[in-house]
């Protein structure tokens, strides 16, 4: 296999480090912005494309994190309402939450970020945010605990 034996630091051409790789291959971009060559002539940048937060929240029987990333905690707030928790904080309140449900056979919504569905009872911060899950069956307006929350976050880190 051909390549590059032994490679552990990329330099600008001023002579500063742009990137290393340490000995366990985890390589480390210092500084600007990493461009990926995407689909056709598409191109993605790195830092802006990759997911800054998520958590997979159970609260329907118990209120447990299966799974998370860059989650301190999540909050249960009531019926229907959780709040999950940054442990590296958001940049301010204009990022994207994206989420979903499955709650067995009845599968629903999630309104972000107010438990009324608006943005007057509950707000959006750089270190949290509110969801809350709604729907059962075929009536998306009644609140419930939801047993499986699916939640990620895009944006710019602080």
């Amino acid at each position: 296999m051909a390549g590059i034996v032994g490679l552990t630091e990329l330099q600008h051409t001023s002579g500063n480090s742009a990137m290393t790789v340490d000995t366990s291959g985890n390589l480390t971009i210092k500084t600007g912005t990493t461009t990926v060559k995407g689909e056709g002539s598409n191109n993605t940048n790195l830092q802006q494309g990759l997911a800054k937060q998520w958590v997979l929240f159970q609260q329907k029987t118990s209120n447990v994190v299966h799974d998370s990333f860059n989650t301190s905690s999540v909050t249960d707030g009531g019926t229907a309402i959780i709040q999950p928790n940054f442990t590296n904080n958001m940049t301010g309140d204009t990022y994207v939450i994206t989420g979903g449900v499955a709650s067995g056979i009845f599968n629903g919504c999630i309104m972000m970020p107010s438990s009324t569905g608006g943005d007057d009872a509950w707000t959006v911060s750089s270190s949290n945010y509110y969801i809350s899950g709604r729907g059962n069956g075929s009536n998306y307006t009644l609140v419930a605990d939801i047993n499986r929350v699916p939640v990620a976050v895009h944006g710019d880190l602080a």
